[in-house]
């Protein structure tokens, strides 16, 4: 197997510090558990994908962004390599198939998860044992460790790190067709290797022992090179998951998915739709505001002809203009003669008076009256209150035209 100079991780660890220095951090980085190749937090796959590169230096690793199933359709591997890391791993019947299949075609498959499919575990004879501290439990950190089995490897070195304890391990598996290739703290197997058809299956239940935090630790970065023994021969291609670190959801009982499922295992659906997506989350932001203020009822004008006259009659009052408010008196009443009767009150002779009386309904004798009054508020040199009363009062009792 080929080894790595220590120069070459001394390199990593500059680089990812100096990344670190590029912002300010808080006090604790991110713990997610992602995996990824591009996350250099703790707990991400930076430094393993890095090394991966130089273990397999005769061939490019090809990245796989769909589930196995639509992998094992576009190829026809018989001596190839898939790495697949994941906090869980879960698979649908027909991903389950595909995965044996590929494998039984003499093809290697690493797969390092807290969280195997466990009917993909029945098939091969062994099941996993449950893990006896909770991954976010922090209160729970000590020193721990994992090793290679000593019946495989001559390394009989303890690889340390600060965390929760690696307990996770394989509890049940067939003998037969299955080698133990690594322990935990407590000796129990947590890597092993089940021979499958022409092939094989790595199977490591402790994908922390493969992020960023515990590669960096001391030689840890050693574990890694003993874990890949399949980097011994040079594979006929190499690919590395990156589908199923991003799937933590169970598939339903019966193996079915709804719509939404099926549309989001194909990208370019995926795509299509996380786009549309955002393409509306745009538009309630944007277009929210480009449209028009509800414009408020406006109410009517009303009709304040009655208060204004009030108002000026009230201000004539204090004034005590009684010559002005008779002669506006008289010229209304003058405007209603013409426009109600069609007569002029500049000819307000016998004839008129008789004419005006009977088209008013009102007796000549108040109409008459009425006239007098009129001219003597004309000829008065001032206008007392009571001729100005006396001369409202007829006024009115003829607009109400009563005889």
């Amino acid at each position: 197997m080929r080894r790595l100079p220590l120069y070459y991780f001394a390199f990593i660890i500059l680089a990812i510090s100096f990344a670190s220095c590029g912002t300010r951090r808080s006090a604790l980085p991110p713990l997610k558990e992602t995996f990824s190749k591009r996350d250099k937090n703790p707990f991400g796959g930076y430094v393993f994908y890095s090394q991966l590169r130089q273990l397999f230096y005769n061939n490019e690793i090809n990245t796989k962004r769909e589930n196995f199933e639509n992998v094992w359709q576009n190829i026809s591997d018989t001596a190839s390599v898939y790495i697949l890391i994941s906090k869980n791993v879960f698979l649908s019947e027909a991903g389950k198939k595909a995965m044996l299949d590929y494998v039984n075609e003499g093809n290697k498959l690493f797969i390092s998860s807290e969280n195997i499919d466990e009917d993909l575990l029945d098939t091969l004879d062994c099941r996993a044992g449950p893990a006896f501290f909770a991954r976010g439990d922090l209160k729970n950190m000590q020193y721990t460790s994992v090793r290679m089995d000593t019946a495989m490897y001559e390394d009989t070195s303890s690889y340390t790190y600060f965390y929760v304890p690696l307990a996770n391990y394989f509890k049940n598996f067939d003998t037969s067709t299955t080698n133990v290739l690594g322990t935990n703290d407590a000796g129990k197997a947590n890597y092993i290797e089940v021979f499958y058809g022409k092939g094989r299956f790595y199977l490591h239940c402790e994908p922390r022992a493969l992020s960023n935090y515990f590669l960096l630790q001391k030689q840890n970065y050693q574990y890694l090179q003993n874990i890949f023994p399949i980097a011994n021969v040079i594979p006929e291609h190499v690919y590395w998951d990156d589908y199923y670190n991003k799937k933590n959801h169970r598939p339903s009982a019966n193996g079915s998915r709804n719509a939404l499922q099926l549309w989001l295992q194909y990208p370019a659906m995926a795509w299509a739709f996380w786009l549309a997506l955002l393409l509306l989350a745009l538009y309630i932001l944007f277009g929210g505001k480009r449209r028009q203020r509800i414009i408020e009822k406006i109410s009517p004008n009303a009709n304040t002809t009655v208060a204004f006259t009030e108002t000026v009659g009230r201000l004539y009052l204090q004034k005590k203009d009684n010559r002005n408010i008779a002669e506006k008196m008289i010229t209304y009443f003058q405007e209603h003669i013409r426009k109600q009767y069609f007569l002029n009150m500049a000819q307000a002779n016998d004839d008129f008076m008789t004419t005006l009386s009977r088209k008013a309904n009102v007796s000549k004798e108040i109409t008459t009256a009425l006239f007098q009054s009129i001219d003597q508020v004309r000829n008065s040199p001032e206008v007392s209150d009571q001729q100005l009363l006396l001369l409202n009062q007829q006024i009115e009792y003829f607009y109400k035209n009563k005889i």
